[in-house]
């Protein structure tokens, strides 16, 4: 049994963070004594806390952490590199938020967004599986990628087909400072059961307009601006709106150049009548 002091002294952690993760269930002593109320703890648990640790040195939170830890050696590494790719990801967005920012600042460089068509299209009805998840702006690109990831995996392991593309349906308006619904979607052909937070249902067909952006316009708030253009065009052809915005993903949009189309910002709307 090893004392809190040399396990903290073995793992490099404090005793406050020790005391943090027994009372979140995340590391909890092997025994305490009910006298006392001194924490022991197994030579057995050091692999487990400095795993812990490493992770947060990565400033991974500790939710994520139980997640990552709470499944074999081969599920944490899935969840781990899951975490990272969103975490990648969502740091590409803030550069590309800081370059806007700065060529707004210098007055430099491309303006807000370059004109660009609005067009129309039919979608046709689409099996999809989805998760429905609680975000803000700042967590919004890690929550999308990590989401993606899941479904596909799901998908894969499941021996559905994939198709093309993904989408993300915003059922409310997600910003800096308030939370809202986003639904990430992932079409696929196959039989599928629904698990856990995965859901399976089928997007009904419609009618939208949309225009198409590249994945450095995705940063925010530059992707607002294309929102503009569609609903600014939408209202000025007086066709009514059918359904919450999304943002349709090219497939594997993340590989395309920066600069190159990879996004469609859509609206569903109803047909003009004739």
């Amino acid at each position: 049994m090893l004392t809190i002091s040399e396990f903290g002294r073995r793992t490099g952690l404090s005793h406050k963070a020790l005391r943090l993760y027994d009372v979140s269930g995340l590391l909890t002593p092997a025994q305490v004594d009910p006298a006392n109320g001194y924490r022991w703890y197994t030579e057995e648990q050091l692999e487990r806390a400095r795993r812990i640790s490493v992770l947060r040195q990565l400033d991974m939170p500790l939710a994520t952490i139980t997640e990552v830890l709470a499944g074999t050696d081969e599920e944490a590494l899935i969840r781990l590199d899951r975490w990272w790719a969103a975490e990648e990801a969502t740091t590409a967005a803030r550069r590309a938020t800081l370059q806007y920012l700065r060529d707004r600042l210098a007055r430099t460089g491309t303006p807000g967004l370059a004109p660009r068509p609005v067009r129309t299209r039919d979608v046709p009805a689409t099996k999809i599986a989805s998760i429905r998840a609680e975000t803000d702006q700042q967590q919004l690109i890690g929550v999308i990628v990590s989401c993606t990831d899941e479904i596909m995996s799901y998908l894969h392991t499941a021996g559905a087909t994939g198709t093309d593309g993904s989408w993300v349906i915003y059922h409310g308006a997600v910003t800096p400072d308030a939370q809202a619904t986003v639904e990430v979607c992932v079409p696929f052909g196959g039989l599928v059961d629904p698990d856990g937070r995965i859901g399976i249902r089928v997007e009904p067909a419609h009618h939208e307009a949309y225009c198409t952006i590249t994945m450095d316009e995705c940063a925010y708030p530059r992707i607002m601006l294309a929102y503009d253009l569609v609903f600014d065009w939408v209202r000025a052809n007086g066709l009514p709106d059918a359904g919450p915005p999304r943002e349709v993903y090219f497939a594997n949009c993340q590989s395309i150049p920066r600069d190159e189309p990879a996004v469609d910002i859509a609206l569903p709307v109803h047909n003009r009548k004739p």
